[in-house]
């Protein structure tokens, strides 16, 4: 998996900001937790992009959990740096998403971080994993897809 490929740079972004000077900590870099809530926003912009929004949880009584999350830190960042994650999908099941978020500076596209989730959709009354809605799982094949075609 190649952390940035020109199929990924031509997507739009599932989260474009700015490093903020508190969320660099005494080495004066970006601390951890604020790459892991930038991947966070990214998975709910990405997420939403397949029709799993805000509105569709709330109304249909689900939602989406995280079973693995893995990190690779490819280069430091400072306050001021813009940043944007595109996200690729590897994998899709009725119940399940395998995603990868790939965060790269703004100014140059440079690897930054790259992000690797396993998700499950699950029922929130029951807590365990439900089937996706149809055209979800037709988004999310549709990306696979165009990732596997890049």
């Amino acid at each position: 998996m190649t952390p940035h490929t020109p199929a990924a740079a031509a997507r739009d972004p599932s989260y474009r900001g700015v490093v903020y000077p508190w969320h660099c900590d005494q080495n004066g870099h970006m601390n951890v937790m604020w790459y892991v809530g930038k991947f966070d926003e990214a998975s709910w912009g990405f997420l939403a992009r397949l029709g799993l929004t805000p509105s569709y949880f709330r109304e249909s009584g689900r939602g989406v959990v995280a079973l693995r999350q893995e990190l690779d830190y490819r280069r430091e960042l400072f306050a001021g740096d813009v940043i944007e994650v595109v996200t690729d999908v590897a994998e899709v099941s009725e119940k399940s998403l395998r995603f990868t978020h790939h965060m790269r500076h703004a100014d140059g596209g440079e690897a930054v971080a790259i992000c690797a989730l396993l998700t499950v959709h699950i029922d929130r009354v029951t807590r365990r994993a439900a089937p996706m809605p149809q055209h979800v799982l037709a988004r999310a094949r549709a990306a696979t897809l165009a990732t596997n075609a890049s």
